[in-house]
């Protein structure tokens, strides 16, 4: 079994992947996630804030594959303040709630932060 890689953190702000319909943005993040937990490319962290919090609530096409990657050991680290922005705090399903302090302990700890 792979370990994370304490090198990098992914940081995901968007409810799906690039500037495309939304449609397309969520199947994107799905076969990024899966390729990701297929082949045991596992990131230190991923964070998630402002729309990006929609990928980690019931109904997100990504739970499952998130639920992997942290079970594998990834930190899904989630902004509280967005949660309870788009009143979404009751809904979450995986990841660890957090505040803009840990987003920014586990960037200042990482190597290389992705931004998607």
């Amino acid at each position: 079994m792979s370990v994370p890689d304490s090198e990098t953190v992914l940081v995901i702000t968007r409810n799906g992947m690039g500037d495309a319909e939304p449609e397309l943005q969520l199947k994107l993040m799905t076969t990024y996630f899966k390729l990701l937990d297929e082949n045991n490319l596992l990131p230190a962290a991923i964070c998630f804030y402002t729309n990006g919090v929609h990928l980690v609530i019931d109904g997100s096409p990504v739970l499952d594959q998130l639920k992997s990657l942290e079970a594998k050991g990834v930190r899904l680290i989630l902004c509280n303040t967005c949660l309870k922005y788009y009143n979404l705090a009751d809904r979450v399903q995986v990841g660890i709630v957090g505040g803009m302090t840990d987003i920014i302990e586990a960037q200042r700890l990482a190597s290389k932060v992705i931004s998607l």
